[in-house]
């Protein structure tokens, strides 16, 4: 059961920055993003402002008094805790997860050490620091893998490899985005999503591409992208990946909102993909996807979020 609003008056919020821009390759999605959030929230009556964070997130946020963020910023410098940091040390209460569980959630290896270790269930993989490691791939894991950057979102410089001939392009597209890159196990199967708010799980949306992946052509381009909710899973097998979501999810230290992706192969066992602790919000999103199946509106939804800033940062005094 989704619980209900807890705040009824947009004067409660104060002036909220809208933070949005960035500078990291997922700057046009965040302005997207950032905009409807921004439309949202002024049609409910909440006192909010555009703040483009660009590459100057303390002079960004001291263009007015505010009283709290909700950040917009996707990737590097907006979900990697850098500027979880600077909004705690300016004592702004903001949403979504703080410094450790951004910074861990931006890192793709990281992630799926701390899941392994925690006997959570994640793919297979291989860090590749030069081509030295290549053999490696064909012994440990075989063919196909998917080769990413450990700390870029959106898919940015991931690709599908299905033989070692493939294998240095696919690293040096890679690395044009992070010099940490890593070859993971191939999951053959069905792709889900689960939408967390307030630690409570949302339904599950199943994705359906004709791309060899969930690239950001089918992200954030195309129309041929196929999004199932209700997801076609048993009630049994939805709460238990709701719950093995909500695991991970805790387990890196996520608040307020979040979204972790996953596989269930064809033996039906699930596989840990990622955690996104600042998802998009724009008209090809996952998370208002989940919340309108689950009798949640846009609007709503930007609210409940916003109001998660309010129990779950702390606010430090500035001094001097």
């Amino acid at each position: 059961m989704i619980a209900q609003c807890a705040i009824s008056s947009p004067a409660t919020f104060g002036l909220v920055a809208v933070a949005m821009g960035g500078s990291s390759a997922e700057r046009e999605i965040s302005l997207k993003s950032g905009n409807a959030v921004l439309s949202a929230l002024l049609e409910q009556g909440v006192n909010a402002v555009a703040v483009d964070i660009g590459n100057d997130p303390v002079k960004a946020l001291l263009s007015a008094k505010f009283d709290r963020v909700f950040n917009i910023v996707h990737g590097r410098g907006g979900e990697d805790g850098v500027l979880q940091g600077v909004m705690q040390a300016m004592g702004l209460p903001y949403t979504g997860s703080g410094v450790l569980g951004s910074a861990l959630s931006m890192d793709k290896l990281k992630t799926k050490l701390c899941w392994h270790a925690s006997n959570l269930p994640t793919p297979a993989w291989v860090t590749l620091e030069s081509e030295h490691d290549f053999d490696i791939v064909s012994e440990q894991l075989g063919y196909p893998v998917i080769v990413k950057p450990a700390r870029e979102g959106s898919s940015f410089g991931m690709s599908k490899v299905n033989s070692a001939a493939q294998l240095t392009e696919a690293w040096q597209q890679a690395q044009q985005f992070d010099d940490v890159v890593m070859a993971e196990q191939w999951i053959s199967g069905h792709e889900y999503t689960v939408a967390l708010l307030d630690n409570q799980p949302l339904p599950l949306i199943r994705l359906q591409t004709a791309n060899e992946f969930y690239d950001y052509q089918a992200k954030y381009c195309s129309d041929t992208t196929q999004y199932h909710c209700p997801s076609g899973l048993s009630e049994q097998q939805e709460n238990e990946l709701q719950q093995l979501a909500l695991d991970a999810s805790q387990l890196i230290d996520n608040k307020g909102w979040s979204r972790v992706d996953l596989f269930v192969d064809k033996s039906n066992h699930p596989w840990l993909i990622e955690a996104n602790t600042v998802p998009g919000m724009t008209d090809h999103s996952l998370v208002p996807m989940a919340a309108k199946a689950a009798g949640i509106g846009f609007n709503e939804l930007v609210w409940r979020i916003l109001e998660t800033s309010i129990d779950t940062n702390i606010h430090y005094e500035m001094t001097g």
